[in-house]
């Protein structure tokens, strides 16, 4: 389970839709996963790599915005009667196989709409909240259906995990973000830290940035505390993926809080011993 827009240059589709970067923590997640659900993840995990390079990459907002409602429409006609097009013909058998439901789809569509509509800067929580929802929470819910976790658990196990990893991947890009005109840290976080932005330049260079990050790093680590309690009481087999995720990233978030905010900021990736250490911990029991 991996948010949406955590994705870049992690997977491309292939005749096995298979990531490319065989090194990332998505791709080592999946290995460990029998044939066919890892089959089934990595073909999730290139529909959301296409509309997340739409929202990105798609040229102008107009020609964005035309790009994800292509995808929209296929994923409706899909749905509808069974019928493919050339973006969806690799979704077919995973939506059959796992019932996997039309409205996760068009959650992580609609996710990408707001990044290709608009230049997020510092909404509420409330907005934020359902940004991570659609771009994280929603892949958590078709994830959780290939794991073959059982409905109440996968759907509340979807919304904290999911919102675990984004708000981990805000707080690790917030450089990344700023340079495309993006600022995902909520508003009242930034108030509560004396920031009144007036760009965002300036609000990454403010020296109470850091109190504003911490804030949110806190709600990611409850969330990790509330997924971890969710994956206590599901099979440990069908955990196996989400667990070394969650693993993964609850270190990185470990070594952002440790290296703080205030400018300038180290890049802060996953470690190799990390993803071993987590592959041998969850990924065989």
């Amino acid at each position: 389970m991996t948010p949406a827009n955590s994705m870049k240059s992690e997977a491309e589709p292939t005749g096995q839709t298979k990531p490319a970067a065989a090194g990332s923590s998505f791709y080592t997640a999946m290995r460990i996963l029998p044939p066919a659900q890892r089959e089934g993840m990595y073909r999730v995990y290139a529909f959301c790599r296409a509309v997340d390079d739409i929202a990105d990459e798609g040229g102008t907002r107009a020609e964005r915005t035309a790009g994800l409602a292509k995808w929209r429409a296929d994923i409706e006609r899909l749905y509808a009667d069974g019928g493919v097009t050339e973006r969806t013909a690799a979704l077919a058998v995973p939506v059959t196989q796992f019932d996997l439901r039309k409205a996760d789809f068009l959650a992580v569509i609609d996710g990408m709409a707001i990044d290709a509509t608009s230049d997020v800067c510092a909404p509420d929580w409330a907005t934020l909240d359902d940004y991570c929802d659609k771009v994280a929470s929603a892949v958590g819910r078709l994830s959780v259906r290939i794991f073959g976790i059982d409905e109440a658990n996968g759907i509340e196990l979807a919304h904290h995990l999911g919102r675990a990893l984004q708000l981990t991947n805000i707080l690790r890009d917030i450089d990344e973000d700023a340079g495309i005109n993006r600022l995902y840290l909520p508003r009242e976080a930034l108030e509560q830290a004396g920031i009144r932005h007036t760009s965002i330049a300036e609000v990454i260079a403010h020296p109470q940035l850091d109190s504003a990050a911490r804030a949110v790093a806190g709600r990611a680590a409850n969330h990790f505390a509330q997924a971890r309690a969710v994956m206590a009481r599901c099979r440990r087999r069908t955990t196996r993926s989400p667990r070394l995720m969650a693993a993964v990233y609850g270190a990185m978030l470990d070594k952002l809080l440790v290296r703080g905010w205030r400018p300038p900021r180290p890049a802060v990736r996953h470690s190799k011993h990390q993803v071993l250490w987590a592959v041998l911990r969850h990924g065989f029991f």
